[in-house]
């Protein structure tokens, strides 16, 4: 088949297209399809009007527009739809129904009925979702709202990241048979990944901070240090309304701020040195719809990596790991049992051999070559 995707926004810095994306495509061109990648440069403005190739699969950037406003809405739109089309697809397979894409994808059934249209969903976008998160526009909010329910009715088959998007696009009216559950995937997972270096104990926190409740982390981190005070968190990633100082400044009031090594953002090049160089993973989340919904990349790639993991039960934590046999998991908002489940790993060199492992060969099951087969089916629904 010919298949071209349309993305949110561009190759970086955000993961869609580069952690979902790409390499689903790049499986799908193994099992001889041609895939094509159409995005808009939405924070990435330097690589607009670039076509590259990522291992066969060509990623084009429409230009950035030339107005402001309402007219740059529809330039972008009219851009992405025009990429598409140009490849004359068998399919469209649209990446979150949501802004330029959603508003492509629409004009795109509407033009050429003919072409089906797969829908992806990674994320609760609406109210509860993103729109709580990101300062919107409120004529943003209400049009990705729109978008979010409306573009999997249309769509002739939907594929969804999560459990709880599953039950989500089921509640729009879609037919289940419609509705393909596409987790995130690992692609070969590198052996120096693999390898750890000598170091104090160390706990890896690489997050985005709005995923948990900074108070219920610090009052986890304060029970570890009062028990084992050579332990220290690394953590790495960035708020997205300034959280990591937040984190700082409330280490520094419980006396712990020599405990945490913050590293902020850092090239993908540098995260294996990250991996290598922890003993336990910590993986908090918050029980809300929004940490329900996600896919949980980060935790496939700690996963892969090969190291032992205490998350917090919600969502797709479930999906990924296996309690006491790929990794140990928690209550959410339970300070004291996730400080507890972090001592236990730190004390016992086996059971971290053992979990690191488990976590590594469960990642296995979501290797994209087998994902690729889902997409496959979705693509068969949609064009019946």
């Amino acid at each position: 088949m010919h298949i071209v995707m349309i993305a949110p926004f561009g190759i970086r810095p955000k993961g869609t297209l580069l952690a979902r994306m790409l390499p689903l495509a790049q499986a799908l061109q193994r099992r001889s399809h041609q895939v094509f990648i159409a995005a808009p440069p939405v924070q990435n403005p330097e690589d607009a009007g670039n076509c590259v190739d990522y291992e066969g699969v060509m990623v084009a950037h429409t230009h950035n527009p030339r107005w402001p406003g309402p007219l740059a809405i529809l330039e972008q739109s009219r851009s992405l739809l025009h990429l598409a089309l140009a490849k004359r697809p068998d399919l469209i397979h649209l990446f979150k129904p949501k802004g330029y894409g959603g508003l492509a994808a629409l004009e795109a059934k509407r033009r050429h009925p003919d072409i089906p249209l797969v829908v992806d969903t990674d994320d609760w976008e609406g109210w509860g979702g993103w729109n709580d998160l990101l300062p919107y526009p409120r004529s943003a909010k209400l049009l990705f709202a729109w978008q979010e329910r409306n573009l999997p009715r249309r769509a002739d088959a939907v594929t969804v990241v999560s459990r709880t998007l599953e039950s989500l696009v089921w509640s729009f009216g879609v037919p289940p048979e419609r509705v393909f559950y596409l987790p995130n995937g690992m692609g070969e997972v590198k052996r120096e990944q693999l390898e750890r270096r000598r170091q104090p104990p160390t706990i890896l926190l690489y997050t985005r901070f709005w995923e948990f409740d900074l108070h219920d982390v610090i009052a986890a981190l304060v029970g570890i240090h009062h028990t084992r005070p050579d332990v220290r968190l690394v953590v790495v990633g960035r708020g997205e309304r300034g959280e990591e100082q937040e984190m700082l400044d409330l280490a520094a009031q419980a006396g712990i701020g020599a405990m945490i090594d913050y590293r902020g953002w850092l090239q993908p090049s540098e995260i294996p040195y990250i991996l290598a160089g922890a003993d336990v993973a910590l993986v908090p989340l918050q029980d809300t719809l929004i940490n329900r919904a996600r896919g949980l990349a980060k935790l496939l790639e700690l996963m892969s990596a090969g190291l032992p993991i205490v998350a917090s039960e919600v969502g797709q934590t479930n999906e990924y790991l296996e309690h006491e046999r790929s990794g140990l998991l928690c209550a959410p908002g339970n300070p004291e049992a996730m400080a507890s489940a972090i001592l236990r790993l730190l004390g016992d060199a086996e059971l971290r051999t053992r979990l690191g492992a488990g976590a590594r060969q469960r990642a296995t099951h979501f290797a994209w070559d087998n994902l690729a087969l889902t997409a496959e089916a979705a693509y068969a629904q949609a064009m019946r």
